[in-house]
């Protein structure tokens, strides 16, 4: 069954688009996510949010990872939608990183109906199933660096390099579309596009800067880490690392139940608590770093590899996800990574009442794909 992604190439930019509300949905490993917005004046107005555990679905603990069923994974949403009283009616919604394949493919220099033989084929190299299985999209990734930033011209035609082209490939199982367009059926929703998550985070977490960035995405089973150059994903790299992983260390750590080991590292991550002697506050703390530095050592690592392949240095590293939102991480990541380091902050793209800055920002990273995936959607209405 083909399925269309609605070119996922065609708009990386966010921005102007009707006055319609659009939503943003992102069904993770242990949460679902989703995020309303409304274009007024070309301004992205903020209507609601919202995020659910999906562990009760499972019958398990909030922050474990589960892998509902379309017909649970909407039940999930469908409360969603109800508790923070959704009223738009189309959507962008993310497909998991884990679930895709991203490759830059270096490709004799062709025309674009050459292309679209050539692309084929070369996927087979790198999809270890029939290309039939999965949907295909690719796009050039333009060469001469005077250019303006990709985020700006892809929309237009590229001009061919003298000596060849790279091309940014990826590809997702139809087996997955199917199963998100089944979710989608069943919560009345119409999907206007699919689209894989790190192209919605780089939507709401990166400027339009030409210096090339990391992005380390750490989400509840997974940490993604990509290298992003002007608005293109240069490199990628997943590694089995998450939250769940910290938290389950912290419980054995401390002799707690995953539920209160779950909540500590929620509400106070890297900060000591009054609650806690300063033994205990100690050990808490190393042993989150226990799994972090393992994320840490593998960003420093895909750095170093970065930077002898391209020759450039990344100089800034951004994390979101909702390890991003960790309290006191980005301390520890300043001191574990050869880089500056900033907190992704995708509200910022939003407009919001003010009172609600301070929070907005502290859960910011958990809502990176969705804020990305109703920015687009907004372009497109």
């Amino acid at each position: 069954m083909a399925f269309s992604l609605g070119n996922i190439f065609k708009s990386l930019g966010g921005g102007g688009g009707g006055d319609v509300s659009v939503l943003g949905i992102d069904i993770g490993a242990s949460t679902a996510k989703l995020v309303q917005l409304r274009s007024s004046r070309g301004v992205a107005i903020l209507e609601t949010y919202g995020e659910i555990a999906l562990g009760p679905y499972a019958d398990q603990p909030i922050g474990k990872v589960v892998k509902l069923s379309p017909e649970k994974a909407a039940q999930a949403l469908t409360d969603l939608m109800k508790e923070a009283n959704v009223t738009a009616k189309v959507a962008g919604v993310s497909i998991p990183f884990s679930s895709s394949l991203v490759s830059v493919l270096d490709l004799p220099k062709v025309d674009s109906e050459s292309l679209k033989r050539i692309v084929p084929i070369e996927a087979r190299k790198y999809i270890p199933v029939p290309v039939s299985d999965v949907t295909l999209d690719w796009f050039v990734i333009p060469k001469d660096e005077r250019q303006d930033s990709a985020f700006d011209q892809i929309e237009t035609k590229q001009s061919v390099p003298v000596k060849g082209q790279e091309v940014l490939l990826v590809a997702i199982h139809n087996s997955t579309l199917q199963n998100y367009q089944s979710i989608m059926q069943n919560v009345g929703l119409s999907a206007g596009f699919y689209e894989i998550e790190i192209f919605s985070a780089i939507r709401s977490a990166l400027g339009h800067g030409l210096a090339p960035q990391l992005v380390v995405d750490i989400g509840a089973a997974t940490t993604k880490i990509y290298v992003v150059e002007r608005g293109v994903v240069r490199m990628t790299h997943l590694i089995t690392v998450g939250g769940q992983q910290v938290t389950e260390t912290l419980a054995r750590t401390m002799n707690w139940e995953f539920e209160k080991a779950e909540r500590v590292k929620r509400e106070r991550g890297f900060i000591d608590a009054s609650a806690y002697s300063a033994d205990e506050n100690e050990k808490i703390k190393q042993a989150l770093l226990s799994t972090l530095s393992r994320v840490f050592s593998e960003v420093n690592r895909v750095l170093l590899s970065y930077g002898q392949r391209y020759n450039k240095n990344v100089s800034n590293v951004i994390l979101t996800g909702g390890g991003a939102s960790l309290p006191g991480i980005a301390d520890i990541a300043k001191t574990s990574l050869a880089a500056q380091v900033t907190i992704a902050d995708p509200f910022a793209r939003t407009e919001a009442p003010a009172f609600l800055g301070t929070v907005l920002r502290d859960i910011g990273p958990v809502f990176s794909v969705t804020i990305g995936l109703a920015l687009r959607r907004l372009k497109h209405d």
